[in-house]
């Protein structure tokens, strides 16, 4: 650099008109826009028989098997027996409340109130927890009411659309209808449509130092149940919340069978829940309907179009989400007969049943759920278990009549990025002739970056959540 050209660039350097200017201030575009943030979720299904659970089963030794999640995705098969008249009348709903109850008594009831688990295997309440509006909750509970007690504050936002938007007082409205004491008060005294109700209500946890988790969403098709329940400080990032569902029952179209599908967003990622039922049967070539309904499912769902910002768009397809995580009492049997089978199980030859599995067998020659994973199978069939026992369906005179060929009926399966499986474990639970089975997986999730905070059109309103240790624990499971 020559004199003149040092003392042009001095002027300009110390002028009055870009004296103080930051020149870091140009480095900021050329940040990342999202970054990853990872999520702990918690996925169960559970087949349980067509019973309806009482209030002293204690679901918190399996929900927090692994610890606690972020998310948590709940799903159930024939929580109603699947009669003509719940097929074809009008489905009975007073047993999703019951496991809507236990769901939140488990997620929101400190564990010291929980007593041991009991020699049943299914654990209890502790006495002194017990009350007289718990026992006027459990005769006659409204669906409709005990949902809306559990839903977030300001919870018709998360149907809405809450991606980016250039004005950021969009932001700022919505979170101040979140944390707006009004609509939780409000939905609380208009849900309850009884005494004994409201009394039941007040029996739950529900103000914000006791109540860790909210209720997102919840929806029966039939037997079929699927819920989801998230920390509350994630509420306020969920959006574009969507339900649809596809019955492949009897005709092909009622909801004894099919799924039901939850769409929504989690800051900047989708993520699709599917919660489904398959054909039942283990002859040969069942699992062709199995796949069929699979194929049907993948056709058939088709979520409303909510998004407003014309340069996004929420997916409509269960394919197109970022994160899948699919779950249910899929009804795959293994391919031997009753007899093989049983001499492998006597041996803990777990390995050449799964090489017999037909989940397996249908995904490794891309005949059905093409581009999902699944975890390492390590633990014993889950159907069929003769009643309150540790025994298969037939290995007695008296259960022959019901005898099945063991099988992997429960499956959790996932497709898509930053998707790391932490566990996949099954519960003891001797409630039906399933047994319950978990996964916990650590997510990725596109979080808007902070370093964009002063970019046009970028507004970070609300803290970032605090995370836990998403270090897998150990895989140990207590009877419940």
């Amino acid at each position: 650099m020559n004199l003149m050209s040092y003392y042009e660039f001095t002027e300009r350097e110390t002028s009055p008109g870009i004296e103080g200017l930051n020149l870091s201030n140009f480095e900021r575009p050329m940040a990342p826009e999202n970054e990853i943030q990872s999520f702990r979720v918690f996925v169960a299904t559970w087949n349980v028989g067509g019973k309806s659970p009482n209030f002293d089963l204690n679901l918190q030794d399996f929900l927090l098997v692994e610890g606690s999640a972020d998310i948590y995705v709940l799903g159930f098969q024939e929580i109603v027996p699947l009669s003509a008249g719940n097929v074809l009348v009008i489905e009975d709903n007073e047993p999703a409340a019951k496991w809507l109850a236990l769901i939140s008594q488990a997620l929101n009831t400190p564990k010291s109130e929980f007593s041991d688990s009991s020699d049943s295997g299914t654990g209890s309440k502790s006495k002194d927890t017990k009350s007289a509006a718990s026992l006027n909750f459990f005769q006659k509970p409204s669906l409709k009411a005990i949902s809306r007690n559990f839903r977030a504050e300001g919870s018709s936002l998360l149907k809405a659309c809450n991606c980016p938007v250039d004005s950021p007082s969009r932001d700022r409205r919505r979170l101040r209808k979140f944390s707006d004491p009004m609509n939780k008060l409000d939905s609380e005294i208009h849900g309850a449509t009884t005494m004994e109700e409201l009394l039941s209500i007040a029996e739950i946890p529900s103000s914000p130092g006791q109540s860790k988790y909210s209720l997102i969403q919840s929806k029966q098709m039939v037997g079929i149940f699927l819920t989801i329940w998230t920390k509350k400080e994630l509420v306020p990032h969920i959006g574009h919340l969507r339900v649809d569902s596809v019955g492949r029952g009897i005709m092909g179209c009622l909801g004894n069978k099919g799924c039901i599908s939850m769409s929504m967003s989690l800051h900047q990622t989708s993520f699709c829940f599917v919660c489904s039922h398959l054909a039942s049967g283990e002859k040969e070539g069942d699992e062709v309907r199995r796949n069929s309904d699979v194929a049907e499912i993948l056709k058939g769902i088709q979520f409303p179009r909510i998004c407003k910002n014309p340069c996004r768009r929420a997916p409509e397809k269960i394919v197109d989400h970022d994160r899948i995580i699919w779950l249910g009492d899929l009804n795959y049997r293994v391919a031997l007969s009753y007899e093989e089978t049983r001499l492998l199980l006597e041996d803990n030859d777990w390995d050449t049943l799964l090489e017999k599995d037909q989940l397996n067998i249908e995904r490794d020659a891309g005949r059905v759920f093409s581009g999902f994973k699944e975890g390492r199978i390590v633990f014993a069939p889950t159907y069929k278990y003769s009643h309150n026992s540790d025994s298969y369906a037939g290995e007695t005179v008296k259960s022959k009549k019901k005898r099945r060929t063991p099988a992997w009926c429960d499956r959790i399966l996932w497709r898509g990025r930053s998707i790391e499986q932490l566990s996949y474990i099954r519960g003891e639970s001797r409630f039906s002739d399933h047994r319950p089975v978990c996964a916990v997986f650590s997510v990725g999730v596109e979080v808007r970056s902070r370093n964009n905070r002063f970019r046009k059109g970028y507004s970070y309103t609300s803290p970032r959540p605090e995370y836990e240790d998403f270090m897998p624990q150990r895989h140990s499971f207590y009877d419940f």
